[in-house]
């Protein structure tokens, strides 16, 4: 794995292993920061200045940037979804199973290209199952979390936006146990700092919402704090399972995997539930852009999700999402003509300085080895078998290597 270190003032130099004929990957090369210097205060700002510098190395700078454009692309859900309820279409299941389609329509062929029909076949009986508890997963999250904070023009609103905001930051430290679990991965106390500062700006943003009255009366806060817990956690699950597997597999398969059994779950679970409203909602054009819009946007947000989790983490995204308050005040700025309130900023500023605190110490080449590849068992394309020829070759050589040896 290619690794970029920050500037370091004392690199560690990493230990020279050998080619493994398993294609292993080889050990996450450690990096060491510039230190801190104490011994005056001239020194310390200095030193403070030249550690913030080695902090932005292009895969982190990389990394920070796509988390934002992830946290965008998540207010412009929002904004559809809002368009969508008040327009009377309230099919929120439904809504989902564009994405899943999209994200099969998309990957599965170019699967089947890499893979050949009968390696694409290989790895549904082989690791099906785990793609499929991974969709399954995912479309019950969105379902309990939608379920849970739907706006209040639906039926079955059950828990106030304080309590979505706050319940919907437990996904963070799932995330984090989950991925020590699959990953062994250290955190250093200078990224839990990381965490509890992203959650403090969130705190504003939940105290802002508060000073200004922004939100509704829940219907039932025991069944939908319920909903915002399970689907929280199920989120945590999926981004770190998601996580474990773009490392080890290649994009394409994962997305591919994970769209094909999404739009069968939820495909079964939206004619179960929505079957009756599907005729009733109505089905204008404005209704297909926003849902075009819609998918869109949850299509690239699936796309570049697991590339975070490459460059940075799974728990990184999480955080990063932590700012779409924001970048929705600046939509409802000129879609509803909302009223700025300062603490709003403030947080904003705040959860940046949090996403920069996670890295202060530890790199993003830490957090996992990244080493891609197809499955043993699944001849990729471009990558020839040995032949015979080849073998025969190889083994009457092998005296003549045995010789010069000696």
């Amino acid at each position: 794995m290619s690794t970029q270190d920050a500037v370091p003032s004392s690199p560690l130099k990493p230990t020279q292993s050998q080619p493994s004929l398993n294609n292993e990957a080889p050990p996450v090369r450690a990096t060491q920061r510039p230190p801190i210097v104490y011994s005056s205060p001239t020194a310390f700002i200095k030193s403070v200045g030249v550690r913030f510098k080695s902090l932005w190395t292009r895969r982190f700078a990389l990394a920070f940037l796509a988390g934002q454009l992830l946290s965008l692309c998540i207010t412009c859900t929002n904004v559809t979804t809002t368009e969508l309820v008040n327009r009377k279409w309230t099919l929120s299941t439904t809504q989902g199973f564009f994405l899943y389609f999209s994200l099969f329509l998309v990957y599965t062929p170019y699967t089947i290209y890499q893979y050949g029909f009968k390696g694409w076949g290989k790895v549904m009986l082989r690791d099906g199952w785990k793609y499929f508890i991974l969709a399954a997963c995912d479309v019950e999250a969105n379902f309990l979390v939608i379920k849970a904070s739907s706006l209040p023009s639906q039926a079955y609103q059950y828990t106030d936006l304080l309590s979505c905001m706050l319940l919907d930051a437990w996904a963070i430290p799932v995330c984090m146990f989950c991925s020590w679990f699959y990953m062994r991965t250290r955190y250093h106390w200078t990224q839990l700092l990381g965490v509890f500062v992203c959650i403090g700006g969130l705190g504003l943003l939940v105290g802002s919402d508060q000073l200004t009255q922004k939100g509704w009366d829940p219907v039932s806060r025991a069944k939908g704090d319920g909903f915002m817990i399970a689907g929280a956690t199920l989120y945590g699950f999926t981004n770190a399972t998601e996580e474990f597997l773009v490392r080890k597999r290649p994009l394409y398969e994962v997305l591919g995997q994970l769209g094909m059994w999404g739009f069968i779950i939820n495909g079964i679970q939206s004619s179960a539930l929505e079957w009756k409203a599907m005729t009733q909602v109505p089905w204008s054009g404005d209704i297909i852009g926003l849902l075009m819009a819609f998918t869109c946007a949850m299509l690239i947000l699936y796309t570049l999700a697991p590339i975070l989790y490459r460059l940075a983490s799974s728990a990184y995204f999480n955080l990063s999402l932590l700012s779409s308050d924001f970048y929705g005040l600046l939509f409802g700025l000129f879609l509803y003509h909302y009223r700025p309130f300062w603490l709003y900023f403030i947080s904003f500023v705040v959860i940046i300085a949090g996403l920069i605190t996670y890295f202060w110490h530890s790199t993003p080449e830490e957090q996992g080895i990244l080493n891609p590849q197809a499955p043993d068992y699944v001849q990729k394309r471009g990558a020839e078998a040995p032949s015979p020829g080849d073998e025969e070759a190889q083994s009457s050589s092998s005296p003549v290597d045995e010789k010069e040896k000696q």
